[in-house]
């Protein structure tokens, strides 16, 4: 397992980590062969890490009938470590963890059992608890793995949290990095300047705005602290749409990274920036309230082969009329920013 400093370094350098969605087959049953084959596409691609047991996976798996949080983290983690031992390289291994603050424990002291190297807490399941109770929270979850703070937006469970928060949960000694996607350009500048103002050089900043990952990922951001003037960036990205195309994702973030030393953006960032909105807008269905948003996913995966079917452990979670016809007009739209071509030569190796 990594220490806590090299995980630091790892996720400071800015890293492109996917959150992984789940693979069923027609009877709605975990298929651990297309299971393990994401996340040997994932780390082929060149991805920084893998979130395990979030949104994209589900929270489904948590419920008692079907009882595939356990199995789920444990294959992951197994695969990811003997696809890495091949050729080991830095990779982070993120386990969701949510509810109560006794659900969240025990959520996570499963993942650090399993090898897992920090937590992305969920607070939504204290929507109804002061700010203060929320951090009591954080800071109990923190003795038992580092934490990857959560900006969640309201309109999928989430809520408004204020920058006094955001400056007090930076002082938490263990938390590594914060996924910001309150889907808000103001809110998103309160958490930075809490990080900011807690002095907090080394909490890593990723992008979980869907809805603006080019622009996110190319601002500086420049706050004052102590009479001086502090710029951060947000490095990389922890995203749901990283899921799907990530090999292109990938190249994105590296080349986003080149473009943000120099002295002046190409104003065709802009025009990229819009793209991967567009594409964004078509996977997560925001047409209807992001309500086809893990089917989208899932959509784009089974038709690269890389999951058997669009289905969700919830039979009612299912694509919006109109969001396939949404992805194949993307997917002709920006034919740079799709993988289909890098997925083909590899899929029957990630399957085997």
């Amino acid at each position: 397992m990594e220490t806590s400093e090299s995980l630091r370094s790892h996720l400071l350098e800015g890293q492109a980590i996917p959150a992984l969605p789940l693979a069923l087959d027609e009877n709605r049953q975990l298929s651990e062969r297309h299971q393990q084959a994401l996340a040997r596409y994932y780390i082929d691609a060149g991805c920084g890490g893998i979130a395990v047991g979030v949104h994209s996976t589900q929270f489904e798996i948590r419920d008692p009938q079907h009882g595939l949080f356990e199995p789920v983290l444990k294959l992951a983690a197994e695969t990811i470590d003997q696809h890495l031992a091949v050729s080991p390289r830095p990779f982070i291994k993120i386990a969701g963890a949510c509810g109560q603050t006794p659900q969240a424990i025990a959520e996570t002291q499963l993942a650090r059992d399993l090898g897992y190297e920090a937590v992305l807490l969920s607070l939504a399941a204290l929507n109804d608890q002061p700010e203060d109770a929320v951090l009591a929270h954080c800071r109990t979850v923190a003795q038992e793995l580092p934490l990857i703070g959560f900006y969640l937006q309201p309109a999928v469970g989430g809520r408004v949290f204020s920058y006094d928060f955001w400056r007090q949960f930076a002082a938490i000694e263990s938390v590594l990095a914060i996924k910001i996607a309150p889907f808000n350009r103001y809110q998103t500048l309160e958490v930075i300047r809490g990080v900011i103002a807690a002095g907090r050089h080394d909490i890593a900043l990723y992008t979980g705005n869907d809805d603006t990952i080019v622009t996110d990922l190319l601002s500086p951001f420049t706050f004052e602290h102590q009479g001086a003037p502090v710029t951060r960036h947000i490095v990389g990205g922890l995203l749901g749409h990283w899921g799907v195309w990530s090999r292109a994702s990938v190249q994105l973030l590296e080349q986003i990274k080149i473009a943000r030393d120099l002295e002046q953006i190409d104003v065709r960032w802009l025009q990229r920036a819009a793209a991967v909105t567009d594409m964004n807008a078509a996977l997560f269905d925001a047409a209807n309230g992001f309500a086809g948003c893990i089917p989208g996913i899932l959509e784009v995966l089974r038709r690269q082969g890389l999951v058997p079917t669009n289905h969700c452990l919830n039979p009612d979670e299912i694509l919006s009329p109109g969001q396939a016809a949404e992805l194949d007009r993307v997917c002709a739209a920006y034919p740079d920013l799709i993988d289909d071509d890098f997925i083909a030569a590899n899929l029957d190796r990630w399957l085997s």
